[in-house]
């Protein structure tokens, strides 16, 4: 994220040559929406906002009561490089409020702001990493997606079988260009699998940067002629699409030693509330398909270094220590993912919760009276949404207007 003024942008945005500016947010589902204006509107953007309406929008409003705006952040201003250099576009990010000018509490990414603020109040900071899969498919002559997957290459595997090495290489210099820093790239487990990880940052950058990753991820494909799908089991049988989520909890204070006891019982209220997150974490009918296969998590478990556990400790020193979130799945909304997970860190760390013993075993094919031992995640979409009405977690956490959508 940029420090920046209004006014500093409005210089930056006329001495570049920017004729369009893209306001951006997301449903409650984590889908990006935009709406365009001139350069010239964006004063009155920062001032007075846009408004839309939001009756068309997933778990917004209902016809009777429609009217939202949208105020552009100005630290999120991003140039869009796919687009023309001169009379080029720049996106931001917008916080969405109601008539009255009050906060709209469906915002998700304002949810998100609340809850590091929440996390402030105690002192803490939580930093995120994330790791999100996707598939690249072939398109048809006419370019309509087809279910051919670029490749039948595997994990790790190089060209000739791995026909995706151009297309990362091509989104990672697009994100470089953006401002965003892969770390990471290679090809994943399925067919025309593919994975590109990114700097740690705080919660807020975390997630604005993969709503950024998926819309360039998608761009690219199409350049090359090619889809991307983030769908939680585009193929039969195939790995699915995970959204790892690496959280590192530290005290504010930067010159504060490691905390071991901070650290256990942010991994221990997370454990304790994955189920009720669930219907968030995965929030597909297809997200259910993935859970249980390919190290893909569906019990309540932890491990130092297990990768079937829905938590793993990757291996490192204490000052860098992090856990790894295994279940959510490449549909989720990640500013809700990132806030629910947050939240349910600082309930362990308030409540001084303990994480139960760790748990070796390959609880994905192992006997039904080892895998039994351990809680389950739900089973179905269904089932994912009653168990988060249920909770009272889940209601203290979410606003009425996200609860409902997550729930009904």
């Amino acid at each position: 994220m940029l420090n920046v003024s209004q006014r500093e942008v409005a210089e930056l945005i006329e001495s570049s040559d920017i004729k369009f500016v893209r306001l951006a947010f997301c449903d409650v589902f984590g889908v990006q929406k935009n709406i365009s204006i001139q350069a010239a509107e964006l004063e009155r953007a920062f001032e007075q906002g846009i408004a839309f309406d939001a009756s068309s929008i997933a778990g917004f409003r209902d016809p009777s009561h429609s009217d939202l705006f949208l105020f552009p952040d100005p630290e999120t201003m991003m140039f869009l490089p796919w687009r023309p250099s001169r009379g080029g576009v720049a996106r931001f990010f917008c916080e969405i409020r109601n008539p009255d000018g009050t906060p709209f509490s469906a915002d998700c990414r304002r949810f998100l702001a609340d809850t590091e603020n929440l996390l402030a109040e105690h002192n803490l900071r939580c930093d995120i990493g994330a790791e999100c899969e996707f598939y690249l498919f072939k398109c048809d002559e006419n370019g309509n997606p087809t279910d051919i997957p670029i490749d039948r290459a595997g994990y790790f595997d190089i060209a000739p079988a791995d026909c995706g090495e151009n297309v990362r290489r091509e989104i990672c210099q697009t994100l470089e260009t953006m401002g965003i820093q892969p770390e990471r790239s290679h090809h994943e487990q399925g067919p025309g699998q593919n994975e590109i990880d990114f700097r740690y940052s705080n919660a807020l950058s975390a997630a604005d940067n993969v709503v950024t990753f998926k819309q360039v991820v998608s761009t690219v494909a199409a350049r090359n002629g090619l889809w991307a799908s983030f769908a939680p089991k585009p193929i039969t049988g195939e790995a699915g699409n995970g959204f790892h989520i690496n959280c590192s909890i530290t005290h504010a204070d930067i010159r504060a030693a490691a905390d071991e006891q901070l650290f256990q019982s942010f991994m221990a209220g997370v454990l304790a509330h994955a189920p009720e997150m669930t219907a968030v974490l995965n929030p597909l009918e297809s997200s259910y398909q993935r859970l249980g296969q390919d190290k893909a998590p569906n019990r309540v478990s932890w491990s130092p270094s297990n990768r079937s556990q829905l938590i793993r400790i990757p291996a490192a020193d204490a000052s860098h220590q992090r856990m790894e979130l295994r279940s959510p799945d490449a549909s989720a909304n990640p500013y809700l993912a990132f806030a629910l997970v947050m939240r349910a860190g600082l309930d362990g760390i308030l409540r001084r919760l303990t994480p139960p013993p760790s748990c070796n075993a390959n609880l994905l094919d192992a006997p039904a009276e080892t895998a039994n031992q351990y809680p389950a995640l739900p089973a179905d979409l269904n089932t994912a949404r009653k168990t988060a009405a249920e909770s009272e977690f889940i209601k203290a956490s979410l606003p009425a207007h996200l609860f409902d959508a997550y729930t009904e």
